[in-house]
């Protein structure tokens, strides 16, 4: 799993403005963003790296691993929330990594961090390697001591019927 800090590191964006493109240049550079401790001190860094335009009016025609953010809507062509950096704390400060917040987005489809964040911590189970091991991991202790050697259990027929109640991305098992 990746951890939030490696994500921050890896995650960049390129900067660049629409008076600039509009007039045939595409100057810019790739500002990673870890590198800033805040949005606010990300802006400074923008309005330096463009200083010549009174008024810049930044673009972001590519960025990288960004997924979380972008599918949350916080990064796009023409806008970099500041949310990113509260995000982000809010992940690292977590007992999750941000992987997980990703599966349950990919589970759950667009929505607010906030109800994602409340949702992993209520509801996520962990990280298996097939529905069988989740489903089997998580009725085992249930099954009495005294059970006989013969009888058999097919986790494959109960984690078929068991799923129904349960989402899944890249490993990790959400409750519904």
């Amino acid at each position: 799993m990746a951890n939030l800090q490696n994500c921050l590191d890896n995650c960049s964006v390129y900067c660049g403005t629409y008076h600039k493109y509009n007039n045939l240049s595409l100057y810019g550079k790739w500002l990673n963003l870890s590198d800033y401790s805040s949005y606010e001190e990300l802006q400074e860094v923008m309005r330096e790296l463009h200083k010549d335009e009174p008024d810049a009016e930044f673009m972001f025609p590519d960025y990288e691993n960004c997924e979380l953010f972008e599918k949350l809507g916080l990064i796009g062509e023409s806008f970099l929330s500041p949310e990113i950096y509260e995000i982000a704390e809010q992940i690292n400060e977590s007992e999750y990594d941000l992987e997980v917040y990703e599966a349950c987005l990919d589970c759950l489809g667009k929505m607010e961090f906030q109800s994602i964040y409340e949702y992993v911590n209520n509801f996520y189970y962990g990280e298996f390697s097939s529905d069988e091991d989740f489903v089997q991991e998580l009725y085992e202790n249930d099954i009495p001591f005294n059970l006989p050697n013969f009888v058999v259990i097919d986790w494959e027929a109960t984690a078929r019927n068991i799923m129904y109640d349960y989402f899944e991305s890249n490993g990790h098992y959400f409750g519904s």
